[in-house]
């Protein structure tokens, strides 16, 4: 079979079998290995309702042409119980981005064209510098940079702005991901269905000769929750501060399941291996930049200059070093990662590789750590629960990878390129 060909088949039985919108039986595997270390997931195995634990892991198998092969192990995983998805929608938001971008190429736009955002509306934000960038200016490139290396909302809200949340929808249904939900801002300001307008947009030359022009528009259709009422909590506090004794609705926010951003991540992973009909609509040269800041920690980027005390190398490192703050030596291991941290829910999605051990797989996962289950107290357990939790999961996962004997050692030279 030829190499393109069976990869296309190897695509298609990875993800036509499965469903967003499902349950899986509990992998044995996944079953042993947390079982294997009591220390570590006892108090949670015993109360999965409360934690709302959900494991998706994929195994990837290369055969003698380099080719991945993938098995998906589930553990716990219902797209039915509902999370608080939080920054994950900056990966498909950040590739739809790329994707729009391209389509204006013929107009002298790139992703580091000025990307001037205008307001109309007083919840609406009016941006024309950006003191992050080298030239002091924003563009589609600069948000990406800012919403993979630090979760930036600021960020989000202008590519959110750019792509409108009919472009969005129409570009997941595309891709086969229908029940994803991305229907509002993270900045403040725009509340319900203000989230449903977006800014007058402008491009940009550098003698500031306008290329562009996206006029303010509003979408056409109402994106509903798939799930209909998404209901967390046994009580919340409101607006005002006032304790209501009744679980906080989500119906209205953001929604995806945890096999979405899975799957999201595997085809930007994988992109140049894939069939083009199955591809994200990005140039390899786009893919190549995901990877690269999907991978970097903060300390590691000039524009944008972090604090290292503030944003340390594990800022969005959850799996294998959530728990630490200390500098991250190890360079063989890089970790490809998305991930979401709101309302009790902490949730990491990402594809390890260990250049020096020749392993890779992938592993995305999602907790709930909010003891007194009461929502927008602002007190959860993210440090004493969440993050011990995800990265001794990793860690859990990655020794098993290190042992587990392959027929054919990978080739991820192309990793280090």
């Amino acid at each position: 079979m030829p190499v393109v060909r069976k990869i296309a088949v190897l695509f298609f039985l990875l993800f036509a079998v499965n469903s967003s919108f499902a349950q899986y039986k509990n992998s044995a595997l996944i079953d042993s290995l947390l079982k294997s270390k009591p220390e570590f997931f006892s108090a949670i195995l015993a109360a999965p309702a409360k934690y709302k634990i959900q494991i998706i892991y994929t195994q990837i198998n290369r055969d003698k042409e380099n080719v991945p092969h993938f098995t998906n192990h589930y553990y716990l995983y219902d797209s039915s119980n509902y999370f608080y998805c939080a920054s994950l929608v900056k990966l498909p938001c950040s590739v739809l981005a790329l994707e729009k971008i391209n389509s204006l190429k013929e107009k002298g736009i790139t992703k580091e064209t000025p990307m001037l955002t205008d307001s109309i509306s007083a919840c609406e934000k009016n941006v024309s510098t950006d003191t992050t960038a080298a030239n002091g200016l924003p563009s589609v490139a600069h948000y990406i940079r800012r919403m993979l290396l630090v979760s930036d909302n600021l960020a989000f809200g202008r590519i959110y702005e750019f792509l409108t949340p009919d472009f969005i929808h129409e570009r997941l249904k595309h891709y086969g991901l229908p029940n994803m939900r991305i229907v509002h801002r993270f900045d403040g300001g725009c509340k319900g269905l203000q989230n449903l307008t977006s800014n007058p947009i402008r491009f940009a030359d550098r003698n500031e000769n306008i290329l562009y022009k996206q006029e303010q528009t509003v979408s056409k259709k109402t994106y509903l929750n798939p799930l209909g009422k998404a209901l967390v909590g046994k009580g919340y506090v409101d607006a005002g501060g006032k304790k209501i004794n009744q679980p906080k609705d989500f119906t209205t926010y953001n929604y995806m399941s945890l096999w979405d951003i899975h799957r999201v991540l595997f085809k930007t992973v994988f992109h140049s291996s894939l069939p083009q009909k199955e591809r994200f609509n990005i140039t390899a040269e786009d893919q190549r930049f995901l990877m690269k800041y999907l991978s970097m920690y903060p300390g590691e980027s000039d524009y944008p200059k972090y604090d290292p005390k503030k944003f340390h190398d594990s800022y969005k490192k959850y799996f294998l070093y959530g728990d630490s703050k200390k500098p991250i030596v190890n360079k063989d291991i890089k970790i490809y990662n998305i991930v979401g941290q709101s309302y009790g829910f902490m949730v990491d999605c990402a594809y390890i590789v260990d250049t020096k051990h020749k392993t890779e797989f992938m592993l995305s996962a999602v907790i709930y750590a909010n003891e007194k289950d009461i929502i927008n107290t602002g007190r959860y357990e993210y440090n004493s629960v969440a993050l011990p939790y995800l990265s001794k999961l990793g860690r859990v996962f990655y020794e098993y990878e290190l042992k587990r004997k392959r027929k054919v050692v990978p080739d991820l030279s192309y990793l280090e390129k």
